[in-house]
């Protein structure tokens, strides 16, 4: 949230807050502390990938695991890494003993003041079936890594939206081999 004295609210639900602030319209989350996105890769070269109905667009859309942190009440200052490590076993089903930094940006700049911090999660294994928080009606995919390119392209001429973060963790990948 902004000091800017010329800010101004136009809106606010629970959740978003409309602002105008020299002569710019954006939306700023009320209620977190960051948005973590994890790329996770399994020891026999299967990315992680998660589908589910999104609404402000209409239609499914293949994403990496990815969550808000600080969002619940009582876990305001959740950590990063913290909430990574949530968030792949809520929705993907896996542990990870390890969250390692990659970056953090803006994913609209000219529309949110959201940033993402990407983490690389190591060490996995499965600890349950993933799907979300019981709000969430997530799919799970468990794709090569040589058969990714192909399958993402299937899906998106399926009717699927594919999330560009999924390419930026590509990128990851492709940079450590």
């Amino acid at each position: 949230m902004s000091n800017d004295p010329g800010r101004q609210v136009l809106a606010e639900g629970a959740f978003l807050r409309l602002v105008r602030a020299g002569g710019w319209e954006y939306v700023e989350r009320t209620r977190l502390s960051g948005i973590v996105v994890i790329l996770a890769v399994t020891d026999d070269r299967r990315l992680i990938l998660t589908e589910q109905f999104r609404k402000p667009v209409g239609k499914r859309v293949i994403e990496l695991p990815a969550g808000l942190a600080g969002d619940v009440e009582g876990a305001e200052g959740e950590a990063l890494a913290t909430a990574a490590h949530r968030e792949l076993q809520e929705e993907a089903g896996y542990e990870a003993a390890e969250m390692v930094f990659l970056t953090e940006g803006p994913p609209s700049a000219g529309l949110s003041t959201e940033m993402i911090t990407f983490f690389r999660a190591r060490g996995l294994k499965p600890c349950g079936a993933g799907g979300g928080d019981g709000t969430e009606d997530i799919l799970v995919h468990g794709v090569r890594l040589d058969e990714v390119a192909a399958w993402l392209e299937l899906r998106r001429k399926e009717g699927l939206l594919i999330d560009p973060k999924v390419y930026a963790g590509l990128y990851f990948v492709e940079r450590e081999e």
